[in-house]
């Protein structure tokens, strides 16, 4: 009889932490919108999805910039922070789906290209922030850094991505 209510035992902590796991998972906020998920399912190739990725990535880096110049009496810093996560989810997104690209040899110029001069420009305005400071960085340091990371990282897999995907070809008139 003791053998047995330790098991139950056993088994109702089991289920305890197994549910609590899966609450956490439900609570866990994914980075795009239902219909910013839904445009980049709806895109036919990897130049769209990347286009659309650094699209969003640079709607999160104005929000973020909006947010630092007015800030919200509730829960602010966790906006900034969730706006910088997005910020490197997209970004990264974008890498992966160009190196995708690649290992599939699919016409990805375009993509390659577009992240080559938009990691420029988002590396310019992260940096810049960082720079500036404020009275809140601190507070959101760490993601502001981390988003500068992830921005030089896809900055840097643009470069090779251009060594690695062909030329487009160049007609020649007769």
């Amino acid at each position: 009889m003791k053998v047995a209510g330790k098991i139950i035992g056993v088994m109702f902590c089991l289920m305890l932490c197994v549910s609590g796991s899966a609450l956490a998972q439900r609570e866990q906020k994914d980075y795009l919108s239902a219909l910013e998920a839904d445009k980049i399912r709806d895109a036919e190739t990897s130049n769209e999805r990347v286009k659309l990725f650094l699209s969003f990535a640079d709607d999160r880096l104005k929000k973020f910039q909006y947010e630092l110049e007015h800030p919200s009496g509730t829960r602010h810093i966790d906006m900034l922070n969730s706006l910088l996560n997005a910020y490197g989810g997209c970004v990264d997104d974008a890498a992966d789906l160009i190196q995708l690209g690649i290992e599939k040899q699919e016409n990805i110029r375009a993509a390659v290209d577009l992240m080559a001069s938009q990691s420029k420009s988002f590396l310019a305005v992260l940096e810049k922030l960082s720079a500036a400071g404020g009275p809140d960085l601190e507070e959101y340091k760490s993601n502001l850094d981390d988003a500068i990371e992830g921005t030089r990282d896809a900055m840097n897999e643009s470069r090779k991505a251009t060594k690695k995907v062909a030329a487009p070809p160049v007609r020649r008139k007769n």
